[in-house]
């Protein structure tokens, strides 16, 4: 074993062209985090809705790991530590834990991120208040990743991830990256 390596999930399984398969044993896929779309912070992105043009003020919901039954499929990417560095500046709503005992077959050193209590707490706000959203791009996207994987990924992709929170819209939102 060998150097390090991110297990994606969500976003990162979606664009992975590197790596392998796997699975995070004693987790389940959820809809765990949200940023806060009212605010611009340098580097970052909001969204807007596609049919109006409008930027919604609430929260945007993204895909997130909890301890549970089963495991949650995804592909360890290999990294080094300036994408590390990048990645843990990306993903903003999550903190890196190492998983390495948890991944079948690790072949290094395994992060995972999983949603921050900020995260996480952004999104029970949002679902309170009746203002969280999920984008319909992230969610095709995530799929699609995972259809491209194959069919039996995809199966286990839907078997392992609870869909959105009731309450908490599917929306065609288009993104918007901040300099």
């Amino acid at each position: 074993m060998a150097g390090d390596w991110v297990f994606g999930y969500g976003s990162l399984a979606a664009e992975a062209h590197d790596g392998y398969v796997t699975a995070l044993a004693g987790h389940r896929r959820r809809w765990g985090v949200a940023m806060d779309n009212a605010r611009d912070l340098p580097g970052y992105k909001w969204y807007r809705l596609c049919a109006s043009g409008e930027r919604p003020r609430g929260v945007v919901a993204f895909l997130d790991v909890v301890a549970g039954r089963g495991a949650v499929n995804g592909v360890c990417l290999p990294v080094d530590a300036g994408e590390l560095r990048r990645l843990d500046a990306r993903e903003r709503n999550y903190e890196r834990v190492e998983v390495t005992e948890l991944v079948a077959e690790a072949r290094g050193r395994v992060w995972a991120y999983v949603g921050s209590a900020a995260g996480r707490a952004r999104l029970a706000a949002g679902l309170r208040d009746g203002r969280a959203l999920v984008s319909r791009e992230y969610l095709d996207d995530v799929e699609d990743g995972f259809r491209r994987l194959g069919d039996e990924q995809l199966a286990a992709y839907r078997a392992s991830t609870d869909p959105p929170p009731p309450g908490c819209a599917v929306v065609a939102l288009e993104r918007v990256d901040l300099p």
